[in-house]
C-alpha cells in the first residue's frame, strides 16, 4: 500500500496505491514477516502531513508507515526463527522483509489474540498507561476526564485511571459510544460531545473540578474543559484530533490564565519516548487483561483492500474500538 499523494487534511482512500509486487530477495542478517494485522492509528495523520512533527513524513511512493503484527516465516539472521511472532514497524503490506531494528517487541502472550499487541496490549494502551502514570499523576478519589473515551486510547485510560481509585468521566461522540463507555468501560458517567453546551454539562458531573484531563482532540472540546479544571491540575495532550490542519495555524481561546489560576500543568506525550518502560507497561496490561479487569473492543477490517479507506473512516468515528485490518 504506497501513498501517492500529500493531503492537507485527513487522506482519503484516492491518496493511496494498492501494487503488487514479487517478494524482495533476504539479505543476511534480515527475516520475512508475513502480516496478520495491520493497525490503523489517528497518529497516522501526522506521519502523512507535508510537515514533520515528532516523526518524518512517509514519502511519496513509499509504503505507508504503520505498525504490524506478524509471523516470521523465512529467517537469516540466529536471533529470529521461522515461527516467531512480532510486532514492529512493518508497514501497510501483505509481507516484507526486516531486521531487528523495526521490531518492536516479541510476542509472548500466546494465551491472548496476536490482534491485542496493536491495540490494548500494543501502542494504544502503553500511551493511555504511561501518558496517565507518568504526566497525569492520578491520586485515588481524583477526577479523571478523557476525551475520545470510547476509543482505543480514551477507553483503556478510563479503567486504568478506575484501577488506580479515581472517578473517571468520557467524552465521546453520539449516545451509543457513551454508553459503551459507562456500561463496559466502567466510566462514571459519559458526556456526549455533540450536545449544545459541553461546558455546563462538564461541570454538572465533576462540580468540584477535573483533576487530570487525558486530551486525545484539543479544538472545542477541550476549551470546554480548561474552564473546569480544579487546582493543580494535570493536563496530558496526546492528540489533536479534532484539528483537520494546522496550516494555518487555528487560533483559539488562550489556556494562560486557566493554567496560572488553577496552578495547572500541560505536558505532550509521545510514546517514543519511553522505549525503557514499554515492555513493563504491556506486562502489567497483559495481567489486567487476564484478570478482567481490562477490556477492549476491536474493530476489524478485512483485506489489504480496505486500508485506503480505513483512516479516513477512523476520523469520521466508524470505528468503536481500535481499528485493525485483517490480513
Amino acid at each position: 500500500m504506497l501513498l501517492i499523494n500529500r493531503p492537507t487534511e485527513v487522506a482519503q482512500a484516492d491518496d493511496f496505491k494498492i501494487v503488487e509486487t514479487d517478494p524482495d530477495p533476504l539479505p543476511q542478517g534480515s527475516f520475512r514477516v508475513v502480516n496478520h494485522f495491520l493497525s490503523v492509528d489517528p497518529a497516522m495523520r501526522g506521519w502523512i502531513a507535508d510537515e514533520g512533527n515528532y516523526a518524518s513524513p512517509v514519502p511519496l511512493g513509499s509504503v505507508m508507515r504503520s505498525l504490524a503484527a506478524g509471523e516470521v516465516v523465512e529467517s537469516k539472521h540466529p536471533d529470529f526463527a521461522v515461527g516467531t511472532l512480532l510486532s514492529g514497524w512493518f508497514g501497510w503490506q501483505e509481507q516484507c522483509v526486516v531486521t531487528p531494528d523495526a521490531v518492536v517487541r516479541r510476542i509472548t502472550e500466546a494465551d491472548l489474540p496476536l490482534s491485542l499487541s496493536l491495540g490494548i496490549l500494543g501502542i494504544n494502551g502503553v500511551t493511555a498507561h504511561l501518558a496517565l502514570t507518568t504526566i497525569g499523576q492520578p491520586i485515588a478519589g481524583e477526577t479523571v476526564l478523557v476525551s475520545t473515551a470510547a476509543g482505543a486510547v480514551g477507553s483503556a485510560v478510563g479503567q486504568i485511571a478506575n484501577l488506580l481509585g479515581c472517578r473517571t468521566i468520557g467524552v465521546a461522540g453520539g449516545k451509543r459510544k457513551c454508553n459503551l463507555c459507562v456500561d463496559e468501560f466502567g466510566f462514571a458517567a459519559a458526556i456526549d460531545y455533540k450536545q449544545p453546551d459541553l461546558e455546563y454539562a462538564i461541570r454538572a458531573v465533576s462540580p468540584a473540578g477535573v483533576d487530570v484531563y487525558f486530551d486525545n482532540v484539543a479544538g472545542p472540546i477541550s476549551d470546554a474543559v480548561y474552564p473546569n479544571l480544579a487546582l493543580n491540575a494535570r493536563i496530558i495532550v496526546c492528540g489533536t484530533a479534532s484539528i483537520a490542519t494546522w496550516k494555518p495555524w487555528p487560533s483559539g481561546p488562550r489556556v494562560e490564565r486557566y493554567l496560572l489560576t488553577k496552578r495547572a500543568r500541560m505536558q505532550g506525550f509521545v510514546i517514543f519516548d519511553h522505549d525503557t518502560e514499554y515492555l513493563a507497561s504491556v506486562a502489567q496490561l497483559a495481567t489486567w487483561v487476564r484478570e478482567g479487569k481490562l477490556h477492549y473492543r476491536e474493530d476489524i477490517l478485512d483485506g489489504i483492500e480496505a486500508c485506503p479507506g480505513a483512516l479516513a473512516g477512523l476520523y469520521r468515528g466508524e470505528n468503536e474500538g481500535k481499528r485493525l485490518i485483517r490480513l
